[in-house]
């Protein structure tokens, strides 16, 4: 059974999304932290989370679009965190999985639609989570680029032939049509289509039903 992770990046009221996702059927809160350099937008909601830590009970799944998420990683991990995602596009890869697992959170690694799966090889045993973005990070509401369908089937390929239990993320345009496609994802985030609905539960479910079709 995939599990959902809903974004609240597009929320207009982020503290009350939150509060609502919480006590929502998401498995996880995909939390979007971008530093304004790795990505055009800023967005950190620590300080909401940290304030609401006390009330909420489900896992965050934090993905950094940061250039040097050092900082972020110490803040993020004294949260109810489960996985932290960085960029394979960065410097210094292994230093940040490194201070990830010493927090003894799940570590992931995210690429971009425009970077090739080579990028990951030398992390496949270090690493317990591949995110593709399916869209360009930083701006959520974009379309779904189809050829992350692709990068999904070359990545599971690989994993399978190494025989790692790695898990595949996807995040970026999925709507219910799009859940269907995904078969060979472990995880999928969405974020507008569950946060501009007036029925949180209703749409989580639609997008784990559909996508657990085939």
């Amino acid at each position: 059974m995939k599990k959902i992770s809903v974004s609240f990046l597009s929320s207009n009221n982020k503290e009350k999304d939150i509060l609502n996702l919480d006590i929502s059927n998401t498995d996880y809160i995909h939390v979007d932290v971008m530093d304004g350099r790795f990505v055009k937008n800023k967005n950190n909601p620590f300080k909401i989370l940290s304030k609401l830590s006390t009330v909420m009970t489900k896992r965050l799944d934090v993905h950094l679009m940061d250039k040097n998420p050092l900082k972020n990683i110490n803040y993020y991990a004294s949260l109810n965190t489960e996985y932290i995602t960085v960029h394979a596009e960065l410097e210094k890869v292994d230093k940040y999985l490194d201070l990830i697992k010493e927090y003894g959170i799940k570590c992931g690694l995210a690429i971009n639609p425009e970077t090739d799966i080579s990028i990951l090889l030398p992390y496949l045993s270090k690493i317990d989570l591949i995110l593709i973005m399916s869209v360009n990070p930083g701006m959520g509401g974009q379309e779904f680029i189809d050829d992350s369908i692709k990068k999904i089937l070359k990545i599971k390929k690989i994993l399978v032939s190494k025989k790692l239990k790695t898990k595949i993320s996807i995040d970026g345009g999925i709507n219910d049509e799009v859940a269907k496609r995904l078969d060979f994802v472990d995880i999928i985030v969405s974020g507008s289509y569950v946060i501009d609905s007036d029925n949180y539960d209703e749409r989580i479910e639609i997008l784990r039903k559909n996508s657990n079709k085939n």
